[in-house]
């Protein structure tokens, strides 16, 4: 199978930049409470099913995994970059951490518990949204929960309007149109949170987070 351009590009921007960006976003949860609020319902809803596996798609430096495997999960984490992987394995020892596309993933139909997307989508191109989507629903058990993250924008007439990222090109997604590619994926919408940044914040854009479960 011929790789795509974006998934190219993206792991050989973040490979880059790994060291750096995993200094940067280290010790990012403690000062957005809010984010770390909507890990916890997902890890407690988990736990409530069953507690069964749980990915962190585009885990990137590990750090959340971490922060999954302490809330008692059995955390793993996949990302494209193998230098994010390599910082991943030695902060975090414990959680598994594998080099891996959410396009095609190397894990069993029905297999998971959880698949936490945090940021994660930012880099797809609006047309692979569908078949990403799908790879979620299925490594998902029924009834698996799904937290999404993203920069989001407030046009529900336009999917994603694309920004210039400081590592790769990315897009901002309407809430209510990536909700509904979810839900014509095969989930069902059971919260949802969004933010808007202060204006003396780092993150001068509104953010987004999509707690679902699959149907």
């Amino acid at each position: 199978m011929i790789e795509p351009d974006f998934l190219r590009t993206t792991r050989t921007a973040y490979d880059a930049v790994a060291g750096l960006y995993a200094d940067l976003f280290a010790n990012t949860l403690e000062d957005h409470p809010l984010d770390r609020a909507m890990l916890i319902a997902f890890a407690d809803l988990v736990r409530a099913d069953g507690g069964g596996p749980v990915a962190d798609l585009g885990c990137g430096p590990g750090h959340v995994t971490g922060l999954l495997h302490s809330f008692g999960l059995d955390a793993s984490g996949i990302d494209l970059s193998q230098e994010m992987i390599a910082i991943a394995r030695t902060a975090h020892p414990e959680p598994r951490f594998e080099v891996g596309s959410m396009t095609a993933l190397d894990l069993a139909d029905g297999s998971l518990g959880g698949v936490l997307a945090r940021y994660s989508i930012i880099h797809t191109p609006p047309e692979q949204l569908p078949p990403v989507f799908a790879e979620f629903h299925r490594v998902l058990a029924p009834g698996g929960r799904l937290l999404l993250a993203f920069q989001a924008h407030d046009d529900p007439s336009e999917l994603a309007e694309s920004f210039d990222h400081k590592v790769a090109l990315a897009y901002h997604w309407s809430p209510d149109r990536i909700a509904a590619l979810l839900t014509e994926t095969g989930f069902t919408e059971t919260a949802r949170l969004r933010q808007v940044a202060p204006p003396d914040a780092k993150r001068d854009f509104p953010q987004a987070h999509l707690l679902l479960s699959k149907d």
